[in-house]
């Protein structure tokens, strides 16, 4: 459920099995349930030499390791963080490299089943040296239920695939089963930001925010935020974006 721009349901075929191996860390233990609902490409135009070089490199490195029941976001870096924030759907990791560059002291979780935009990303996380950048590139749900309460200070929702038809909705990133998952890793007064170019997932977004009372609407501004592909394809195509923060709720004001 990792959000990503595509249509097709993903097959896990052979052909992908040492991407999603490196994705995930390694193979769980034997016989333990994998429940995956990815939907959109997993791979996409052959990598080139740099990229497929980094991919082959440092995603066995970075990868969040797998086969555990909890994961403890501060123990995945090699130096202490003062916080940690996660980005969904990241795409080509433009945003989440700038900010990383941009706040050395915070810990950044990237989910992206896309093998092409993982790559990218760590073609960037190589040029650039950051040491703040762990990735998990499988159904970013896996890892949302193996952490902790109250352990992520940010999370990003940025132009994630918003799945028009009807009959798609339920895919969408924000919704009814999701919202009380972010809820209980986020921490108090954490923000969630989303954006999107569709005007309708922009209302379906509002419409379930409201529902959850963990949740408060801040902005409807956007803020500081480095751009990303998707966001300057819909600007170039004459789409409006509209930008969101919510703030998560301390809990014992409920």
């Amino acid at each position: 459920m990792a959000a990503s721009h595509g249509k097709r349901p993903i097959s896990r075929t052979s052909s992908a099995r040492r991407f999603n191996a490196a994705a995930a860390g390694g193979a769980g233990p034997a016989g333990a349930p994998r429940q995956r609902v990815l939907y959109g490409r997993r791979k996409g135009r052959k990598l080139k030499g740099g990229r497929s070089a980094a991919l082959a490199e440092l995603l066995p490195v970075l990868a969040i390791p797998d086969g555990v029941d909890a994961v403890d976001p501060q123990s995945l870096f090699p130096h202490a963080v003062s916080d940690v924030w996660l980005e969904i759907g990241f795409g080509a990791g433009e945003h989440l490299a700038a900010q990383a560059i941009a706040h050395p002291d915070i810990g950044f979780i990237g989910a992206e089943p896309f093998e092409n935009g993982v790559a990218t990303l760590l073609a960037q996380v190589q040029a650039e040296r950051l040491r703040n950048i762990r990735v998990f590139a499988d159904d970013v749900r896996l890892l949302i239920a193996r952490l902790p309460d109250a352990s992520i200070g940010r999370l990003f929702v940025l132009f994630p695939d918003p799945w028009p038809k009807v009959r798609h909705h339920k895919r969408r990133m924000i919704g009814p089963t999701t919202l009380p998952e972010f809820a209980r890793i986020l921490k108090d007064g954490a923000e969630l930001r989303f954006a999107s170019d569709d005007a309708d997932y922009v209302a379906w977004t509002l419409e379930h925010i409201a529902r959850e009372p963990a949740f408060a609407l801040r902005s409807r501004e956007r803020g500081v935020w480095p751009e990303t592909r998707y966001e300057a394809k819909a600007r170039a195509a004459g789409r409006a974006c509209a930008y969101l923060e919510f703030t998560r709720v301390a809990r014992n004001a409920r």
